[in-house]
């Protein structure tokens, strides 16, 4: 497993259009990738679990990888957090 954390930029946090690029980009590997924030966590391809963790900005979430291919999606996840959120 391979993890990071990031520190969310956008002005609303992980909200409705967010969270859909998101999942819509999680869908596209193998491996798991789930979103955490204290003690709450959600897996990037559920839309309705992301949004309802209510991460705003400024909040540090940590990403986990894990699967067959998390070399590859952990290097994209993390462009993704850094260019999108």
């Amino acid at each position: 497993m391979k993890s990071f954390d990031y520190v969310i930029k956008d002005e609303v946090g992980i909200h409705a259009r967010p969270a859909g690029l998101l999942v819509k980009e999680a869908k596209n590997y193998d491996s798991k990738i789930t979103v955490c924030k204290g003690d709450k966590s959600a897996e990037a391809t559920k839309l309705m679990a992301l949004m309802a963790m209510g991460v705003k900005c400024g909040d540090t979430v940590t990403v986990n990888v894990e699967g067959g291919d998390e070399e590859a999606t952990f290097a994209s996840i993390k462009d993704f957090f850094e260019n999108n959120l």
